[in-house]
């Protein structure tokens, strides 16, 4: 998982390679973020022996502490070619304030 940040936004970024939106809940809640789903992986051929197996099946769950207050009313999600990236506004009061100096 990867988190960035610009003036507006935290983007969350995810590798799940085999997964379908709907395969997935994410939820946004104070300053934290949890993602949740289940991979299935299609069985192997009955007596099959596996030689190397590095993709596991079964339910995951990821909760990730975000560096400020977010907009909860304001994530969008998208999931493309097993890259799930989330763009979740940030707070009024998390972004930047721009102070003029008078001289």
């Amino acid at each position: 998982i990867n988190l960035t940040e610009d003036k507006d936004h935290y983007y969350v970024r995810a590798e799940l390679p085999g997964l379908k939106g709907d395969e997935l809940d994410i939820q946004v809640t104070g300053k934290n973020l949890a993602i949740s789903g289940e991979r299935k992986i299609a069985a192997a051929e009955e007596g099959a022996r596996y030689h190397r197996r590095e993709r596991e099946a079964g339910s995951f769950s990821r909760m990730i502490g975000l560096p400020g207050e977010v907009d909860t009313e304001n994530v969008e999600a998208s999931l493309a070619n097993g890259i799930l990236t989330i763009a979740i506004s940030k707070a009024e009061i998390a972004k930047p304030k721009q102070i003029s100096v008078s001289s």
